[in-house]
């Protein structure tokens, strides 16, 4: 094993840390703006150190995650998604769920409908 490591390039921390597939597709979601490092929007180059706030968006959603190690290869316990990231992930899907079992029959949701809807997106409004 070699000596411990002070960094990482960013595409290759979010690869190890299984955000995407590939290092390529890292490296591209980092040029078109879907990554973040401690707020500041964060290049396949740029360094990854232990204690990095990330904001990630990928396929699974969007990640607010603290950097807990590095590592070049793919591997476990590289970060810890954020309390808050985990709630916003969790509301998400559960409206995606509702949108997918919402059939569209004629382009407008009905009154009830839109009543549902705001219910799942925990917009309620009761006079």
């Amino acid at each position: 094993m070699g000596p411990p490591m002070d960094s990482v390039r960013m595409d290759k921390w979010l690869w190890a840390a299984r955000f995407f597939k590939t290092r390529a597709l890292a490296a591209e979601s980092c040029e078109m703006g879907r990554v973040f490092s401690n707020g500041y929007q964060a290049k396949a180059a740029r360094d990854v150190r232990v204690g990095d706030l990330l904001r990630v968006k990928s396929e699974g959603g969007l990640f607010e995650v603290e950097v807990l190690a590095l590592s070049s290869v793919r591997g476990p316990g590289l970060y810890h998604e954020t309390e808050g990231s985990k709630v916003a992930r969790a509301k998400t899907e559960e409206e995606r769920k509702m949108m997918a079992v919402w059939d569209v029959p004629s382009g407008r949701p009905s009154k009830k409908d839109r009543r549902e809807i705001d219910k799942a997106r925990g917009r309620v409004v009761r006079f």
